[in-house]
């Protein structure tokens, strides 16, 4: 199928060519290596393999495939504003990096050629004021005068919202990947801790955690064609933010005074994970929303709609 190929692409790409080294180099931050440098190289590679022409309208590609990239993109934490890339591959193609702003504030603004807004409007020409997120990740705001309209579909925040899902999912798979290997190899008491009834137990809990991720971000993308697509996204939203907390917590725990090194990459996935978890709405404004939703249809209809059984 032509997202398997697609995914096999990215997989081999990223883990080639994304690293600690890569993510720090691109992080703003008080390290001498953390000076948010964009990853030319990386980019150059990503390009090359036609990974950045993923979502486009002539790619052969859904917009459910640039879900499962970004996923993947997630779980190697690439420092490139790459869900951005992708998701305006949909709605507009031109040459050199576009990227999408909430509000004012775009990933990467300094490096792009342009930048889309949430509200529709492509901008060409702009002065960036530069910030950066919890993890580090530039985060710029932009100022401009001149703008053109384009038009987006209504759900276009739920979209960039499930970008941010599926940008967690990824990060929490790794989490529980990284947990695994290093309670499987620290030993104490002349055992690996991983023998522990309540390192088990906490692992386990990470597991589950991470399993109804997944799981909600694949209901969303399901029905991404349907009238089910934004209270979707709203579950998945809220369900892979409460779980972004609890893993990463877990994981911190099972690492112990390791994991808060900047020398281990524990940190460069819990540092994301707490960001983009506020990005494109905190899981508060998404369960209102569902809580709007299950109100308007009423006692009689409440469980047709959080059953899916809705028309």
């Amino acid at each position: 199928m032509m997202h398997d190929l697609i995914l096999d692409t990215a997989e081999r790409v990223f883990t080639d060519h994304c690293n600690k080294a890569v993510r720090d180099k691109a992080e703003s931050g008080p390290g001498e290596d953390q000076k948010a440098l964009f990853p030319e190289d990386l980019w150059a590679v990503v390009k090359e393999a036609g990974l950045h022409q993923v979502g486009g309208k002539d790619s052969g590609s859904t917009l459910a495939d640039v879900f499962r990239v970004i996923r993947l993109a997630g779980k190697f934490a690439l420092p490139m504003p790459f869900a951005e890339i992708l998701v305006s591959n949909r709605f507009f193609q031109g040459e050199g990096l576009t990227t999408v702003a909430e509000g004012l504030v775009a990933p990467w603004a300094r490096r792009a050629a342009r930048v889309i807004t949430d509200d529709g409007q492509l901008v060409a020409e702009f002065d960036v004021v530069q910030g950066s997120n919890l993890a580090g990740e530039p985060r710029d705001e932009i100022v401009f005068e001149e703008f053109e309209s384009i038009e987006l579909p209504p759900n276009f925040r739920a979209i960039m919202a499930m970008t941010r899902v599926s940008s967690m999912c990824g990060g929490l798979e790794k989490l529980l990947e990284l947990t695994i290997d290093y309670v499987g190899e620290r030993k104490q008491f002349g055992r690996p801790i991983s023998g522990f009834q309540a390192v088990q137990h906490n692992v386990a809990r990470m597991a589950g955690e991470v399993a109804a991720s997944i799981r909600a971000s694949d209901a969303a993308i399901e029905a991404m064609d349907t009238n089910r697509f934004v209270l979707q996204v709203a579950a998945a939203k809220a369900r892979v933010g409460e779980a972004a907390g609890i893993v990463a917590e877990i994981a911190h725990q099972a690492h112990g005074a390791m994991g808060f090194t900047h020398e281990h990459e524990l940190h460069q996935y819990t540092r994301r994970l707490w960001a983009w978890r506020d990005e494109y709405g905190h899981e508060t404004e998404w369960q209102q929303l569902i809580g709007r939703q299950v109100a308007a249809v009423g006692a009689e209809r409440a469980w047709a709609l959080i059953s899916d059984c809705a028309s």
